[in-house]
């Protein structure tokens, strides 16, 4: 297991899961977090870590090459796990520069610094370092009903922005495991959910909204599907491919929890309805409202991790109606959290108009 971690975006929603999991799990390891900061970004989910001791955070932007370099030479960095990217459809609708600049010129840079210092100055081996790198299953594009989920050879078609920049980080790391050796693994992973999302997103978006009686918007007629993955088994994944994971590799995690976007939205009032039993707006499924569906919307993602359980012994260990009702309970008891990230600049209006 890798010592000296670096970990890009350790303050958004997934980066923050995994190092509180980091943290608990690896009594030996040291993490060090770069993050810049913005609008999904909060110091607020870092709050409270266990063993603070064998942490340390930097303000700074994946895209300055000499920082990161400083920072593999300084803090003796062996190990990357890159999850810094600009990551919602909806915003890359409505201004796609932002994931060019941060999800392809960032990985670029990121990949050029450990080039430099791991490959260039250390003269590393592909035992003593690693570069892991997070995707999505949106680079694969949209299934039809019933097709054979994504596996790791499913070739790239991606629709959005988003998926076409992150689509191209995912080439670029392939590029330099070929070209110069370095070494690396890539997971591509389904829709996330779990506590410390940023409430843009389906889930914590229609909890907030719930709560304050507000209408719940539901893209088209509802059908989209995807594949529902809890935070913490992502984590859990993630951990297993650092630890036993071959260099060279891709690794797929899914939940295996289909639903469609009707099915999550329903799940959620049924759930509200119970643990929010003196709402004035039960039942919540009556705020249900079906709005313009999102160009170009995706109609279904599915992920095989056969690949993941059968060479690595992983598998998701929440269901979708236990790993969302953990969910909620923890907005339930995190209302002010919410509060404070979002501060004013986001009330839930709807992004991305094209």
């Amino acid at each position: 297991m890798f010592r000296r971690i670096l970990v890009t975006g350790g303050a958004g929603f997934i980066g923050s899961n995994f190092i509180r999991h980091l943290l608990q799990t690896q009594s030996d390891v040291f993490i060090l977090n770069l993050d810049l900061l913005t609008y999904a970004g909060s110091l607020e989910n870092l709050k409270e870590l266990p063993f603070p001791d064998r942490y340390e955070f930097i303000k700074g932007d994946i895209c300055d090459q000499p920082l990161v370099e400083d920072i593999l030479r300084q803090h003796d960095i062996d190990a990357i796990v890159h999850f810094a990217a600009e990551s919602h459809v909806d915003r890359s609708i409505l201004g796609p520069g932002a994931f060019v600049q941060t999800n392809i010129l960032g990985t670029f840079a990121l990949l050029e610094a450990v080039r430099k210092v791991w490959l260039g100055e250390r003269k590393a081996n592909s035992g003593t370092v690693r570069f892991h790198h997070i995707s999505t299953d949106e680079v694969f594009g949209s299934l039809a009903p019933g097709a054979p989920a994504f596996t790791e050879t499913t070739p790239y078609s991606p629709n959005s922005p988003y998926a076409a920049s992150k689509a191209s980080s995912d080439h670029l790391v392939r590029s330099y495991a070929h070209t110069y050796g370095l070494p690396v693994t890539l997971s591509n992973c389904s829709n996330n959910y779990g506590p410390y999302q940023f409430p843009e997103k389906l889930i914590p978006l229609v909890i907030q909204k719930a709560l304050r009686g507000e209408p719940l918007p539901i893209y088209g007629n509802g059908s989209n599907v995807r594949d529902w993955l809890f935070v913490e088994d992502h984590c859990r994944a993630i951990l297993r491919v650092l630890e036993a994971g071959r260099p060279g590799e891709v690794y797929n995690v899914g939940g295996n929890s289909e639903r469609t976007n009707l099915q999550v939205v329903d799940t959620l009032c049924g759930l509200l309805d119970e643990l929010v039993p003196g709402s004035a707006y039960r039942p919540h499924a009556g705020l249900k409202t079906f709005v313009k569906d999102r160009p170009g919307h995706d109609q279904r993602y599915a992920i095989d991790s056969s690949k993941l359980q059968r060479e690595l012994g992983w598998s998701p260990l929440e269901t979708f109606d236990s790993g969302m009702r953990r969910t909620l309970q923890w907005y339930l008891d995190n209302a002010p959290w919410c509060a404070r990230v979002t501060d004013g600049s986001y009330l839930g209006q709807r992004l991305g108009h094209a």
